[in-house]
């Protein structure tokens, strides 16, 4: 029985039992060394596995096991290995990329790497196999010691545990704090385990102080601070006089930090070649008693020389191990040695290990054991970080990498080294770190390449801080430098330092990227991507030439549509967001659906959430609001689990929009209520739009005037989500009655619409104009009026341009309009029809606040209707993960597909089918298609 545990035994528990029903948990305990995680996690694990971790007979069909190990923190995957070794028989059955990608993590036959994208394919896969296990009954996994585990296996197990939903999987997980690296587990959540109560410290200090004199065990009982350990270990440290009880002590000494004292006194008063084999055990880490030995006796020891440490239950061997009772004794054994001790035991264990099986160890351990520069370990370690690229294991590359720089002796290679490791520490997520490396190591640098790579971590670190001009600056300063060696090169860097200024909202940099370019006279093959003429596009547009600005811009977004030049998938991502100037919202829609489906296919997560992010735009300003809501949500849970926040920033911004268009204001002011439309930066645009948007929907003009004009007066100014406000702008200030503060917003959008020859663009354009007419008109008799007539003419100019041009929001909004325009003209029977349907797309779309105007409209011209579907499938009803799922079912894919497809399991893709059947009123797939869902889903509804 587990002393003073009873509510957290519960706990946990509680989660096994929801297991059993097919719901998913997953939890990290945290606490201090010797605080109970290990002896909860086992009494959890106890009854679900034999002594040998096979499946028995008990209510879990399985359970998995690991535990993080200091001596493997740096070897890529080690942790997860350590997991699925019982089942890696169940891998090649998983949809191939995830078979591949978690074969080549675990360093099976038949792996492949697809490159720095993909380190997530491997949480996926992790993910897909937990949920097919479970079909065999509830499935629970244990991580101890998990502040230990290498990144690679962290990154996997956590993506992992993130999603799981109803497939009967618990994940649980150990970490210590503090004292220990940290394990970051955000969006997990925790049980925090303190000291047990006094009752219970006295229950275990009674078994194991029964001897000891009643001051003393009240003095070990204040020094445990309910610490289970320190509880049984201090009365044995007490009896060997190691610990002096002679009164309270003049300063409190943590529990963990006793015992560890207590630990090492113990160990300095062994003979000294137990003391060696100890710190050799320790060194390495594992547990391997054949390396052990061999290292040992390369040091004077032998393994008979165990026996006093085993007698004093430091450690115990086992099945051909080395156990050490408790990681504090491992320590103790470590740090207590001396350096040149230390030094010693990492030489043996480099000497005793293999060179073949064993390099990457034999690697870690000759650094450990190197103070000066040596090429001969540098080259080493650069070996081992290749091969830790090559499984995905980036973070363990960084460190190899690292590590072989600071033994470089010469300057040249170190600084080639410490590039390398940047680059792959921004492979692996730590944005601060790679940078830290890449300004260590750029000014000694000569290759353009490494160059541009470092730049590029430098300033994607910038940008993920909202850092733009600093990114822009690092492009631009780069860019100059490479111009005459690798003028393709900086081509490119002055694209990427043209986005980051138009993106940091400051004109002055959007004209210096040019001016630069200009005076740097860089002249790219023809061959080469027009990164170039898009610089000038962008310069121009920000300067309000669009005819001069969109023909470049088309060069290059059909440049990603081919696929011409050699771009990559993440270069077409970034490209594809220059659709909204060109007014090609098809195009984009359509280039964005490509690119999703490729990184889907690939299992490249990494430039999933900016492709998301683009086609969720798309799909605003065209409106389908719902699969915009769908792609976006599962956007911003992809940019979280994958550390991209400033991604999963810009997705928020969409789904605040989407908010106000559903006059949902409580959640508009959560998402975006913080953020000031004169400072939002440009990437926070969407968001900082929302709120006047909002304000216009609920017909408080004054309030959205004052929001789009600090919006145009700010940072985003220039921005395309501005130019696409601006026919909002007009509609809030002549309402406002203010049309004098429309004209500008007017002439500005009707000089873009006419020169992107898009008949939408045109359609609201003509609306802004019947706008102003009217207003022009307010004051007199509107039929006979000659502005009157033009204002007539302009709305049914728009709603001809309207006819088939894909956006059946604005199309709503343009009939809404007319017919308030009609009804106020005293011609209530003619406004009847585009008021009718004004409402019916309203409502079909989900738009909440213009369904409300359109019906008080409709109200007082006589005619009063209820709230109509028009016969559609109630969408509306489906979470956005549901309509996700339920479109691809409708489409005729499996379970397992879909789930690979969204990064789900399979499990919870038919979670959410079951919940949606009953509110659409189905009970199968075929009625999905019958119903009107699969392929043309997205283009038939909101």
């Amino acid at each position: 029985m587990l002393e003073g545990r009873t509510e957290e035994l519960h706990q946990l528990t509680s989660l096994l039992a929801l297991a059993r029903t097919g719901h998913s948990a997953a939890l990290v305990l945290r606490g201090e060394a010797g605080i109970g995680k290990s002896a909860l996690l086992g009494a959890v694990a106890a009854d679900g596995a034999g002594a040998d971790g096979t499946p028995s007979a008990a209510p879990w069909g399985r359970v998995l096991r690991t535990t993080g190990v200091e001596a493997e923190s740096e070897l890529p995957f080690a942790g997860l290995h350590m997991l699925l070794h019982q089942v890696t028989d169940r891998v090649d059955a998983l949809p191939a990329p995830q078979a591949a990608a978690l074969r080549t993590a675990l360093g099976l036959a038949g792996g492949t790497h697809g490159g720095p994208g993909d380190r997530f394919l491997t949480g996926v896969a992790l993910l897909t196999l937990l949920s097919e296990l479970a079909d065999d009954g509830p499935l629970l996994c244990v991580v101890d010691d998990a502040h230990w585990l290498d990144h690679a296996s962290a990154d996997a197990l956590l993506f992992a545990a993130r999603r799981l939903t109803a497939e009967g999987v618990v994940m649980l997980f150990a970490a210590r704090e503090p004292h220990a690296p940290p394990f970051p587990a955000a969006g997990l959540p925790e049980l925090r385990l303190t000291g047990i109560d006094d009752a219970a410290a006295d229950r275990i200090l009674a078994a194991h102080a029964a001897d000891l004199p009643p001051y003393v065990r009240r003095q070990l009982l204040a020094e445990a601070g309910g610490n289970p350990l320190a509880l049984r270990e201090l009365p044995a440290a007490q009896r060997e006089g190691q610990l002096v009880a002679s009164g309270p002590p003049s300063a409190p000494v943590p529990g963990p930090s006793r015992v560890q004292q207590a630990f090492a006194d113990r160990i300095a008063a062994l003979p000294e070649a137990t003391r060696t084999l100890l710190l050799v055990a320790a060194a390495e880490g594992t547990g391997d008693l054949e390396t052990t030995a061999a290292a040992a006796a390369r040091l004077g020891a032998a393994v008979a020389d165990l026996e006093p440490a085993e007698r004093k239950q430091l450690l115990r061997a086992e099945a051909g191990r080395l156990v050490f009772r408790h990681p504090l004794i491992r320590t103790a054994a470590y740090r207590g040695a001396p350096l040149g001790a230390r030094l010693a035991a990492h030489a043996a264990l480099a000497e005793a290990l293999p060179c073949v099986g064993q390099v990457d160890r034999r690697a870690w351990h000759l650094a450990a054991a190197t103070t000066e520069p040596d090429e001969h370990v540098a080259s080493v370690l650069e070996r081992t970080a290749e091969h830790a690229r090559a499984r995905g294991g980036y973070a363990a590359e960084a460190a190899a990498f690292e590590r072989a720089a600071q033994l470089t002796p010469d300057s040249a290679e170190r600084a080639r080294r410490l590039a390398l490791a940047a680059s792959a520490a921004a492979d692996a997520g730590h944005g601060d770190h790679a940078a830290r490396l890449a300004g260590s190591a750029t000014p000694h640098l000569t290759d353009p390449a490494l160059l541009a790579r470092l730049a590029r971590v430098r300033a994607g670190v910038a940008r993920e801080r909202d850092q733009l001009e600093a990114a822009h600056t690092v492009l631009v300063d780069t860019a100059s430098a490479l111009a005459e060696r690798a003028p393709e090169t900086a081509a490119r860097l002055l694209y990427e330092a043209m986005t980051a200024a138009w993106t940091s909202g400051h004109r002055t940099a959007v004209d210096a990227v040019v001016e630069r370019a200009a005076a740097l006279g860089v002249e790219p093959s023809p061959s080469a991507p027009p990164y170039l003429p898009a610089v000038t596009g962008l310069a121009r547009l920000a300067a309000g030439d669009t005819g001069a600005a969109l023909p470049p811009l088309r060069r290059l977004f059909d440049a990603a549509r081919s696929r011409e030049h050699g771009l990559d998938l993440r270069e077409r991502a970034s490209i594809a967001g220059w659709f909204a100037p060109l007014g090609d919202l098809q195009g984009g829609v359509e280039l964005a659906a490509d690119l999703e489906h490729e990184c889907r296919e690939q299992g490249a997560v990494g430039p999933l959430p900016l492709v998301l992010l683009q086609r969720a735009r798309a799909r605003v300003l065209l409106g389908r609001h719902g699969c915009a809501l769908a792609g976006a949500e599962d956007g911003v849970r992809i940019a979280r689990d994958s550390g991209q926040h400033h991604y999963a920033h810009q997705l928020t911004g969409v789904l605040a929009h989407l908010a106000a268009l559903d006059g949902d204001e409580a959640r508009v002011r959560e998402l975006a209520g913080h953020l000031d439309p004169r400072q939002a930066p440009p990437g926070r645009v969407w968001g900082a739009a929302a709120l006047p948007l909002l304000e216009l929907g609920l017909g408080r003009y004054e309030a959205a005037l004052r929001g789009y004009e600090d919006l145009a007066a700010g940072p985003a100014g220039h921005t395309v989500v501005a130019l696409h406000c601006l026919p909002d702008h007009v509609e809030a200030a002549v309402r406002a009655g203010r049309p004098d503060a429309a004209h500008e917003a007017a002439r500005r959008y009707a000089d873009w619409a006419e020169h992107t020859g898009a008949a939408w663009a045109r359609a609201i354009a003509a609306r802004c104009r019947a706008l102003l007419a009217d207003e022009a008109t307010a004051q007199t008799a509107p039929t006979s009026a000659p502005s009157a007539h033009s204002a007539h003419s302009a709305y049914e100019e728009a709603l001809t341009l309207h006819t088939g041009d894909g956006r059946p929001f604005e199309q709503a909004r343009t009939r809404l309009l007319f017919g308030e325009w009609l009804r106020r003209a005293g011609r209530r029977s003619e406004a009847r029809a585009p008021l009718r349907a004004a409402l019916d797309a309203f409502e079909q779309i989900g738009a909440a606040p213009w369904a409300g105007r359109a019906r008080a409209e409709l109200r007082a011209t006589g005619e009063s209707r209820a709230r109509q579907g028009g016969g559609r499938v109630p969408l509306e009803r489906l979470t956005p993960q549901e309509r996700q799922v339920v479109r691809l079912a409708a489409a005729g894919m499996t379970n397992r597909d879909i789930g690979a497809q969204l990064f789900l399991s399979p499990r919870t893709v038919g979670y959410h089918l079951y919940n949606a059947y009953p509110k659409l009123g189905v009970s199968s797939r075929g009625e999905l298609t019958r119903l009107g869902f699969g392929a043309e889903e997205e283009e038939l509804s909101a």
